[in-house]
C-alpha cells in the first residue's frame, strides 16, 4: 500500500509540474489527463458516501469552484457539465501538487472574495444570483481588465480557470461523449471539431461570450491521436 502511494503521489506530482502552461493538454497526453480522472473515481469508489475529500482547497475553496465550473460549462438537455464531468475534482488533485496552480488558483478565489466584499460587503458565495452574475460578466472579459486594471487579478484566475476546467470536461467520459467520439469503436474518418473550434464556454442568460478555444483544439488533436495510437496498436498486434 505504501509503494502504492508513493507511485500515485509521484504521478500526480510529475503531472502537475508538467503542466505549468495553464492547460493540461497543451503539456501532457490525453492519457494522463484520464489517468487523474481514474484516480478520482477510484476514491469516490472506496469512500463510504462515494463522495471526493479535496486535497488542497478548502471547503468554502471548493464550494466556489464547483459553482465557477458550473457556470463556465453548465449541463443542458444533452449533456453533463463540468460538475458532473468531474472538473472541480481533477483540477483540486493537480493543484494539490503544483505549488503554481496553488498561487494562481488560490490567490483568484481570494481576490474574488474580496473583490466581493468589497463591492458587495459579502463573499462570493453569500453574494446574490445577480451579484455574483455581475462580477462573473466582469472577469469573464478579458476586455474589461483594460477598462479597469483592478479587475486584472480577477480576468487572469477566470481565464485560467477557464482553460482548466474544460480540460478536465473534455477528458472526462462526458465531455468525450459530448464530442461524439466512439471510443474504442472503430472510426473511418475523423469527427469533425465544432464549428471550426469555436466553443461556448461561459453562458449565463443574457451573456454569450464565445471563444476561439485553442485549448479544446488541443483537447480534440490529443483525444484523435490517442483513438488512432490505439487501433494501430490493435492492428499491430493481430
Amino acid at each position: 500500500m505504501a509503494n502504492e502511494g508513493i507511485s500515485r503521489r509521484d504521478i500526480l506530482r510529475t503531472l502537475a509540474v508538467g503542466a505549468v502552461g495553464g492547460s493540461v493538454l497543451q503539456i501532457i497526453p490525453a492519457e494522463a489527463a484520464e489517468y487523474v480522472h481514474q484516480m478520482v473515481h477510484k476514491e469516490k469508489a472506496a469512500a463510504p458516501a462515494g463522495a471526493y475529500t479535496p486535497k488542497y482547497f478548502s471547503a468554502a475553496q471548493y464550494a466556489t469552484l464547483l459553482f465557477l465550473c458550473d457556470a463556465i460549462i453548465p449541463k443542458d438537455e444533452k449533456s453533463g457539465g463540468a460538475v458532473e464531468a468531474g472538473a472541480p475534482e481533477f483540477i483540486d488533485l493537480l493543484t494539490s501538487e503544483n505549488p503554481e496552480y496553488q498561487l494562481k488558483l488560490g490567490g483568484g478565489l481570494f481576490w474574488l472574495d474580496a473583490a466581493c466584499t468589497d463591492r458587495y460587503g459579502n463573499v462570493f458565495m453569500q453574494c446574490t444570483p445577480e451579484q455574483k452574475k455581475e462580477i462573473l460578466d466582469l472577469i469573464a472579459f478579458r476586455k474589461n481588465a483594460k477598462k479597469d486594471p483592478s479587475l486584472s487579478q480577477g480576468v487572469a484566475f477566470f481565464a485560467f480557470l477557464r482553460n482548466l476546467t474544460c480540460d478536465g470536461f473534455y477528458t472526462s467520459k462526458i465531455g468525450i461523449a459530448d464530442l461524439q467520439y466512439m471510443g474504442n469503436t472503430a472510426l473511418r474518418e475523423s469527427p469533425a471539431a465544432p464549428a471550426a473550434g469555436i466553443l461556448i464556454l461561459w453562458r449565463t442568460k443574457s451573456v454569450l461570450e464565445v471563444f476561439v478555444a485553442q485549448p479544446f483544439l488541443a483537447v480534440l488533436f490529443s483525444i484523435h491521436q490517442s483513438i488512432l495510437s490505439g487501433k494501430n496498436s490493435e492492428t499491430s498486434s493481430r
